[in-house]
């Protein structure tokens, strides 16, 4: 077996353990749930979802945003969501200006409103800029969401759901937030759409 064969095999192997540890644990699922459960009260109220991360997570917040106003499993009205990760202008504008910590936090003074739904993605649970996110969410009173890894890192104590991936390996533990993100999506939809959602 060549070197790149091994190393292929071995991805997959790991990858495979640990999304068979994910659908096995009963708490990621409740937590999934729950979240979706949180987005659609938010929605019904006139809320919305606000998303934001780094690197790979600043696109999941994208790929999520683009799922609740688009479309994931059938044709529905849009959804509000907003990925804090876009808008080019206001981040480099708050870098700048108050330092790079503050460029999603900034944005949830701005557009968050309390009943609103802040999600924040960071593998390590413990990103400066997601941190002050939430933290500044929880003090307005956004409901709090967090995507991480087995740590959960500083972001547990500030959300009111934290989903944990059972890994401490970054690209496994996005593989494990992206399907987290389809069941909450397509939960979402179900909810706010049940007439329209496939039986």
């Amino acid at each position: 077996m060549t070197d790149a064969a091994r190393y292929t095999a071995d991805y997959l192997a790991t990858s495979v353990t640990a999304m068979n540890a994910f659908a096995a644990d009963a708490v990621a699922s409740a937590t999934m749930i729950g979240m979706a459960e949180d987005i659609v009260a938010s929605i019904r109220a006139g809320g919305k979802l606000m998303v934001c991360g780094n690197g790979g997570s600043a696109a999941d917040a994208q790929h999520i945003a683009g799922e609740f106003i688009s479309r994931l499993m059938f044709d529905h009205a849009a959804l509000p969501a907003i990925a804090l990760t876009t808008d080019t202008s206001a981040i480099t504008a708050t870098g700048n200006d108050y330092g790079y910590e503050h460029i999603f936090s900034r944005q949830v003074v701005g557009l968050g409103k309390p009943g609103d739904v802040l999600l924040g993605i960071s593998t390590s649970g413990n990103s400066p800029n997601v941190v002050a996110a939430l933290h500044e969410a929880r003090a307005r009173g956004i409901v709090t969401h967090g995507f991480a890894g087995t740590a959960g890192g500083r972001m547990v104590d500030l959300c009111d759901r934290v989903l944990r991936a059972p890994s401490t390996w970054t690209p496994i533990i996005q593989q494990c937030h992206i399907v987290a993100v389809h069941i909450v999506c397509a939960l979402v939809e179900r909810a706010m759409f049940p007439d329209l959602a496939p039986k």
